[in-house]
């Protein structure tokens, strides 16, 4: 189990203050990524609980019980674990969820990186939460995670990006804004986002060109992040590369064929590949050797 602390206080990503006279003993993880860097951080002692989408590590994830999925916790089977803190990300959980487990006077931490350094961040925070911060196998973590950070962002500076999309849902189709994580890691890697500009519309219909678009005051507080896009507004981008990654849609042999037979660069140079998720969508730990995987990547279909 972790070493105690003093008191730590930090601010979670909805700018909520937790305070720890001591490390979390009994934690529940509602974020796959989140379970995995508990345990990179050596600390998956203190996990008690998980999501159904909770995979790695293996062994770490076999032994916990999981209470149900991200969208929809069985906070019936939180609450019994008696955790002390339940790790939680705002796009990956439910407000409604959220609220019920504060109600139940669960300490909740909402996590929230759109950016890769923002994730690396994130572990850093946890990291003082668990009280590790100083561990040597910690600090040569988080440090290796920075240097990855750094060396990719000179690479880029260097470097023509390609033009790449990346959907996250076939049907209907979906990508993302460049306001993500997902397009911040392919912006690191040498991969610029074709549809960085687009942001999602409202009513649904109106995403594909189907109705009016409501004025920006009556989306207030929406999430325009993830529009869903046309076959044809793909082919009006022109991506160089499409990345089909296999989460959170796991996207197959067809649907790339779907793509291998539209008008665009990808399709004409064979740079229409499917690809691992989890380095293109989960912060922290993950990306320390993540990142350097997406350049590689990304750097073989470069134009010559």
């Amino acid at each position: 189990m972790c070493a105690a602390v003093p008191l730590v206080r930090i601010f979670d990503d909805r700018g909520r203050v937790l305070d720890f006279g001591s490390p979390p003993r009994r934690v529940v993880s509602l974020v796959p990524s989140d379970t995995l860097n508990v345990a990179a951080l050596g600390c998956s002692g203190a996990l008690v609980g998980r999501t159904d989408y909770c995979e790695l590590p293996a062994d770490v994830v076999a032994a916990l019980p999981s209470v149900g999925g991200t969208k929809n916790p069985r906070i019936d089977d939180v609450c019994p674990l008696q955790p002390d803190l339940v790790l939680t990300n705002q796009e990956e959980n439910t407000r409604g969820d959220l609220e019920e487990l504060a109600r139940r006077g669960v300490r909740v931490y909402v996590a929230f990186p759109r950016r890769v350094v923002q994730g690396l961040a994130h572990l850093a925070r946890l990291a003082r939460v668990f009280g590790v911060e100083r561990e040597a196998g910690v600090r040569e973590l988080l440090g290796s995670g920075y240097h990855a950070l750094r060396a990719a962002d000179d690479a880029r500076s260097r470097t023509t990006p390609v033009r790449a999309f990346c959907p996250i849902w076939m049907k209907p189709l979906m990508t993302v804004h460049g306001d993500t994580f997902i397009s911040d890691m392919l912006d690191l890697c040498g991969a610029q986002n074709v549809f960085a500009d687009r942001e999602r519309r409202y009513p649904l219909a109106a995403d594909v060109g189907n109705a009016v678009p409501l004025p920006p005051e009556k989306i207030e507080g929406r999430d325009v992040r993830y529009p869903r896009v046309t076959l044809e507004e793909v082919v009006s981008r022109r991506p160089e590369l499409v990345l089909l990654p296999d989460e959170p849609h796991p996207f197959t042999e067809e649907d790339a064929a779907v793509f291998r037979g539209l008008d665009i660069p990808a399709a004409k140079t064979g740079a229409v590949v499917r690809t691992g998720g989890k380095d293109l969508c989960w912060p922290g730990a993950r990306s320390v050797e993540g990142i350097e995987r997406v350049r590689e990547l990304v750097a073989s279909f470069h134009p010559a």
